[in-house]
């Protein structure tokens, strides 16, 4: 097979040597973090990875699992993906562009990510993954390629923007819905031996009644259990009721956290222009980064995570509880306040080795990904060993270092041999129509040859 074309002879992948370390060590960090964020919509049936009570983990060592997860981590691993996405934008068309002219950038850009929406559907649909986010990467990179040229302080301030957008939006979302519940509740109130409901009036009593009962415990434990049926089931069982899952996430999440992507893919692509990225600017902005970002973003947090717990993790109790939600707020202070600390840490120079230990694991990023879907898919779901459910929140952590071991060493063993990573190769020789060379050329050794001096 050979997709060769003389206008694109130009074109190829990224040299080894034109690799930049820190990003590649930066994508090892957030993929391997990333997986612990996943782990619990893989091992717990929907929605007691959400919820502490269905399980009686209140007390536990499980409700402390939870809470470090929620209160430091989530989200900020994805954010931090998300903006090296962004920068690979930047990396891929600057590289590109002294290399073909004309229009042949943008194609080769789109194909690339037209290859990337197919990889998240085989990841949404096959592997059964709902919480895929190729798909969306594919996408929302195209509206992130038209700003490319912009300077790093607009992307900034565009990634503000977005934030503010998503913010007011999760806001709106958060007021539609006290507003059907004080609309419901009204007319509950009213005597109804005196009063005739009007067909209005009985809609909006039965969608506060409807988010009522599907808050409550009851409600809540039945949709785990017809959840663990379908997962602990075959593979049409679990594609069935995954693959509607996969759905909603990937056609109506494109659309709902198109702020929340698109913020983080400008801030990436600010941070590449404007070399914070690449360790080249001064310490001080990463420890700014650092304090400032993990400061308020664990305060805020702090906040945010206390109605969940009064409110004994009911929803319909919670929408009525809180009168402003601050997770997007949150998570991108979290997601920069980490990556402060991991640049600072990489600025220090003590930590080179954990940054050469996770460099393999992000040049196999993609295959790293996919893989993960397909190790917790074969452990957990019906038509592999059956774990789903089967595990405490904590014990699923087990399963992530055992995974996370996994893929340290299979990348440092893969790239000894290899220039890509499987996927990565297949990717890109499908971007480039053109096979891609597999094998690293052994070191060219020259022979010394003995010269007879006279004298």
């Amino acid at each position: 097979m050979n997709f060769n074309h003389t206008s694109f002879s130009g074109a190829a992948p990224v040299a080894q040597e034109e690799r930049i370390v820190i990003i590649d060590s930066l994508r090892g960090i957030a993929l391997l973090g990333i997986l612990m964020m996943n782990m619990p919509y893989f091992a717990l049936p929907d929605p007691a990875a959400d919820n502490l009570v269905l399980n009686n983990e209140l007390g536990t060592v499980n409700e402390k699992t939870w809470y470090f997860i929620n209160w430091f981590l989530e989200g900020s691993q994805r954010g931090i993906f998300s903006l090296l996405f962004g920068a690979g934008i930047i990396l891929f068309i600057t590289r590109l562009e002294k290399r073909v002219e004309g229009i042949m950038t943008a194609e080769y850009f789109i194909r690339r990510q037209l290859w990337l929406l197919v990889f998240g559907l085989v990841n949404a649909f096959v592997l059964l993954w709902p919480g895929d986010i190729l798909f969306e990467y594919a996408i929302l990179g195209i509206v992130a390629f038209a700003f490319r040229r912009l300077p790093g302080k607009t992307l900034l301030i565009a990634a503000f923007l977005c934030l503010v957008l998503m913010t007011i939006r999760e806001n709106v979302d958060l007021h539609r819905h006290k507003n059907k519940i004080s609309k419901g509740e009204a007319i509950a109130r009213l005597d109804t031996t005196t009063t005739k409901l009007t067909d209005q009036q009985k809609d909006e009593l039965g969608v506060m009644t409807g988010l009522k009962e599907k808050s409550a415990i009851e409600g809540q434990r039945k949709e785990m259990e017809n959840n663990l049926r379908q997962v602990r089931g075959s593979y049409s069982e679990t594609y069935e009721h995954l693959s509607n899952l996969s759905s909603h996430f990937e056609f109506q999440h494109t659309y709902y956290d198109l702020w929340d992507i698109l913020s983080f893919m400008f801030i990436g692509m600010a941070f590449y222009k404007m070399g914070i990225l690449t360790g080249n600017t001064p310490a001080k902005i990463y420890w700014v980064l650092l304090l400032g970002g993990l400061g308020v973003g664990l305060l805020i947090s702090y906040f945010r995570l206390q109605p969940m717990f009064a409110t004994k993790f009911n929803r319909f109790e919670y929408i009525k509880t809180i009168h402003f939600e601050f997770y997007e707020l949150s998570r991108t202070l979290r997601a920069l306040g980490i990556f402060g600390l991991i640049m600072t840490l990489y600025k220090s120079g003590w930590f080179n080795w954990l940054f050469k230990l996770m460099r393999p694991v992000g040049q196999l990023a993609f295959t790293n990904y996919l893989m993960q879907s397909l190790m917790c898919a074969i452990y957990f779901y019906g038509f592999g060993f059956g774990m789903y459910g089967h595990l405490q929140r904590y014990e699923t952590y087990y399963v992530v270092a055992a995974i996370w071991a996994v893929e340290i060493a299979w990348s440092h063993i893969w790239l000894s041999y290899f220039r890509f990573g499987p996927l990565e190769w297949l990717w890109r020789s499908l971007t480039y129509w053109k096979l891609q060379p597999m094998r690293k050329k052994p070191p060219v050794v020259v022979s010394q040859v003995e010269v007879p001096v006279a004298g």
